[in-house]
């Protein structure tokens, strides 16, 4: 599955009926709490990955990186956008791009 793949599941799954899927569920909540779901996840993936759970951490990345496109949706930012930002990093090296912010 590409990450194009999932955002259009998820933007399927935000047009259902609340009472129909947890993505539109949580998308009807607003986006601070979708924004909080997100923050959820990543402690969670920080967790798993300290403890060093490689199976824990890869269940807990799907998770996040699930909820981060569930985000970019509620802020109507498409993948191919973070895409293009990632590309146009990666013209300059990561410390010279880190400075430039």
């Amino acid at each position: 599955m590409t990450l194009e793949e999932l955002e259009t599941i998820i933007a399927t799954r935000a047009a259902a009926s609340p009472e129909e899927s947890w993505t539109a569920k949580l998308l009807a909540q607003g986006r601070d709490k979708v924004a909080e779901k997100l923050g959820e996840e990543a402690i969670e993936t920080v967790i798993e990955a300290v403890k060093g759970n490689k199976t824990g951490l890869t269940s807990e990345a799907a998770d996040l990186i699930f909820h981060l496109l569930v985000v970019l949706h509620a802020n109507d930012v498409k993948v191919s956008d973070v895409m293009a930002e990632l590309a146009r990093r990666q013209s300059q090296s990561g410390l010279a791009e880190k400075a430039s912010r």
